[in-house]
């Protein structure tokens, strides 16, 4: 049996990016020659399978936050939040102020990718050195152990960021309906930036004025059915790079699962919703105080499942370590050191997704 691997493009003068990734076979293509095995190196040893009963932990539920209520500043919201952050790392938001025809016409877009023939989909190939386009990230060995998933990777902002090489431009809408998700997701993601300032001791552009502008790259998942989804993972256990997540997820499939207190329990999709969880930048920024939490996704036998990551990051140039306001140096010492974000995410992409094994590289 051929397997199709997505081929990384490389062109003349091409610098360091963020990272590169080792070739892997496509999961819908396997999936079109053979739609009842599970190829070998998917198969996930027996230690990191899916086999954990979740019957116990059913009325366990992420905190929901009602964001038209942050808007107002209702002091109950906001100590939720805080809470949320501290004990959580993850939360979902609702009344978030994203239309619903919009997060409709970004899950039409993706799927009508994902549908389109391999050879299509193969012209938005990601390059050797960086992690946009179609194609996986996080394969840095032959012998790894390979995720249930195909994926597409954008930067979306700053716009000078945005390489059109990668975006499948024939595809009716769908350029469209990308620049309009990201744009209103960019104004949600504003307002939890606001807030997070807030509740690290600054006033709201306090993040903005030490970060500066920030980034944003949309992960666009596709998770196949399988056959025997107890033995493999959509997903591998991670914490993200970045300053903050906001993910889309499917109104009616569970996949998420986050690590609740050595547990892994399910995010349960709220339709129309929005999950948001800490990343690596935040935990170290906040000392500590707000811990970026290992999740991951699991698939299921019966449909399809997608969702879109949009990921919120500092520049590449900018330092991040803890904020002045979250240092004390009796009650809470310095924990982790100053490190360039552009270093942190190579060193991040360096290696394979494996819990919270990145940020111990920045741990003093």
């Amino acid at each position: 049996m051929e397997l199709k691997v997505v081929k990384a493009s490389v062109e003349k003068g091409e610098g360091l990016g963020w990272g590169k990734s080792l070739l892997v076979p496509s999961i819908q293509e396997i999936l079109k020659n053979d739609s009842q095995s599970v190829p070998e190196r998917y198969i996930q040893e027996l230690k990191d399978r899916q086999l954990i009963s979740q019957n116990l932990f059913d009325s366990l539920q992420v905190p929901v936050i009602d964001f038209s209520m942050l808007a107002q500043k209702d002091a109950n919201e906001i100590r939720k939040l805080d809470l949320a952050c501290k004990e959580w790392g993850f939360f979902q938001i609702i009344n978030h102020g994203v239309r619903e025809e919009i997060m409709v016409n970004m899950k039409a877009a993706m799927a009508a990718f994902f549908e389109l023939p391999f050879q299509e989909k193969s012209k938005c190939a990601k390059a050797a050195n960086e992690i946009q386009g179609y194609g996986q990230n996080f394969v840095v060995s032959e012998k790894q152990k390979l995720d249930w998933c195909d994926m597409m990777f954008l930067k979306t902002f700053p716009h000078e960021t945005r390489n059109f090489k990668f975006w499948p431009l024939t595809l009716p809408g769908f350029k469209e309906a990308v620049e309009e998700y990201s744009t209103e997701i960019r104004k949600v993601s504003n307002k939890i930036d606001a807030n997070l300032s807030v509740l690290m001791g600054m006033d709201e552009n306090g993040l903005k004025r030490k970060l500066g502008e920030f980034q944003q790259g949309i992960r666009m998942n596709y998770y196949p059915t399988c056959s025997r989804p107890d033995l493999v993972l959509g997903i591998s256990p991670h914490s993200d790079g970045s300053l903050f997540t906001l993910l889309l997820q499917d109104d009616e499939i569970n996949g998420l699962q986050i690590k609740h207190k050595e547990v892994w329990i399910d995010a349960k999709p709220i339709p129309n919703s929005l999950v948001v969880n800490i990343g690596d930048a935040i935990e170290i920024l906040s000392n500590g105080m707000y811990k970026s939490i290992e999740h991951r996704a699991i698939s299921n036998e019966k449909k399809p499942r997608m969702s879109i990551a949009t990921f919120v990051m500092p520049g590449d140039e900018v330092q991040i370590g803890p904020l002045d306001s979250m240092v004390n140096e009796k009650h809470l010492p310095r924990s982790y050191r100053n490190i360039k974000y552009i270093d942190y995410i190579r060193q991040k992409f360096a290696m394979k997704m494996q819990g919270k094994a990145h940020t111990a590289i920045v741990k003093l």
